[in-house]
């Protein structure tokens, strides 16, 4: 469904605007814009990191606005594709902008028939065209949203890191980056309206079963403007313009500095025990 200005559909009301702005550091005009969606969009992906704690804790991911702003707000966390793109919603709700809800496949160059619908992004409109919005991708994901322009590429940050959109067969649009090898395909998406109940279904799957990939290892990812770090599991890759990439593999206290450090995630004694228990957290190293 496309939320339109004046309609909360998307839970405005809940919203502390000020604090959002203030955790993202956006300074700029608060009017529904292309210059104001760029720079909202790059604040929000620099500033609030992709991690999935919460679920390997055991805790249950909660989607409704109040909750969403006291963990990625209040309490300076992260979250996954649905967290960080319904909170956006919101911030765009009020700020006035008209867009869609929409949901993808996450391919990274799979057969999409294989892959459920499990990422959420939105259409925007904005200075009379469509943008691809989408703050919620981790590592891979866009520093600003994306004109809805296929075949066109568009670099981004000072990495040059390069995007296009595909028009793929049956009203199917593919997002694609540009590596070293070539263009990979990220994810696939239609442009069927999503209202924000269809994600808390979509949620609900990618939270709690365990073949999803958010349930069983620690992820932890920013994508920079420069450089892009990622931690899955053990395995630290960082990855520079150029696609110059670096992979090692991290163990013991070194996980729990990265976490603090570089994605700003500390965590509580009681909490590294659980995820040690849980086999999730790999302290220590093997024998």
């Amino acid at each position: 469904m496309t939320a339109a200005p004046g309609e909360r559909l998307w839970g405005s009301q809940q919203l502390d605007l000020g604090a959002y702005l203030r955790r993202t550091g956006y300074r700029g005009p608060l009017e529904p814009g292309v210059a104001a969606l760029r720079e909202l969009h790059r604040c929000h992906v620099a500033s609030v990191p992709f991690e999935n704690l919460d679920i390997l804790l055991g805790r249950p991911v909660e989607l409704d606005i109040a909750n969403l702003q006291a963990k990625l707000v209040g309490s300076q966390r992260g979250g996954y594709c649905f967290e960080h793109n319904l909170l956006f919603a919101a911030v765009l709700e009020r700020i006035g902008f008209s867009f869609t809800g929409l949901s993808a496949r996450v391919t990274m160059g799979a057969e999409m028939t294989s892959r459920p619908m499990s990422h959420m992004c939105l259409c925007v409109d904005a200075g009379g065209q469509r943008w691809l919005a989408d703050v919620g991708f981790g590592g891979d994901g866009l520093l600003e949203p994306l004109p809805m322009e296929p075949g066109t590429t568009v670099r981004q940050g000072s990495g040059g890191w390069e995007y296009r959109l595909a028009d793929l067969d049956g009203g199917t649009w593919g997002l694609e980056s540009r590596r070293a090898e070539g263009w990979l395909e990220l994810y696939v998406f239609t442009f069927e309206p999503r209202w924000p109940i269809d994600y808390r279904v979509f949620n609900w799957y990618t939270s709690t079963n365990p073949r999803s990939a958010f349930t069983s290892r620690v992820i932890a990812q920013k994508a920079g403007d420069d450089v892009r770090v990622s931690l899955i599991g053990d395995e630290l890759t960082t990855t520079r313009g150029g696609w110059e990439r670096e992979v090692r593999t991290v163990h013991g206290p070194e996980i729990l500095r990265i976490l603090a450090d570089q994605f700003g995630l500390p965590l509580a004694t009681a909490e590294i025990q659980l995820l040690v228990n849980a086999r999730a957290l790999p302290i220590e190293r093997p024998s």
